[in-house]
């Protein structure tokens, strides 16, 4: 099962211009435990390897806690709900740093 703060490779089919595309990492933002495991959905913001020197965009290191094989950028401005069946497999997890820059910067773009 998904939960906040993991990382996994999503299945985001075919997209219009500037969205995210076929498969590629996501962070995973929403919806919080107390859902429960059969709740459909699951809120995720994509990655990306290319570095826009964006504020909206959160940077996450390669490392085995991530499961990244290379630093890749969270993409704030792009959050989106998807089936939970998009979910290909889990990679790994952010820390609690990274964790509270998007919430923040989430937070910020919905005017919270």
């Amino acid at each position: 099962m998904a939960s906040v703060d993991d990382l996994w490779l999503v299945d985001f089919g075919d997209p219009y211009r500037g969205e995210p595309a076929h498969h590629r990492p996501a962070l995973v933002i929403g919806p919080p435990e107390t859902f429960g495991p059969d709740f459909p959905f699951v809120v995720v913001a994509p990655l990306t390897t290319t570095h826009r020197g964006l504020s909206l965009h959160v940077e996450i290191e390669a490392s085995p806690d991530t499961g990244l094989d290379e630093v890749r950028f969270v993409q704030c401005e792009l959050i989106r709900s998807i089936n939970r069946d998009r979910l290909v497999h889990r990679l790994g997890t952010v820390d609690e740093a990274t964790s509270r820059q998007v919430t923040e910067i989430i937070k910020t773009l919905l005017n919270h």
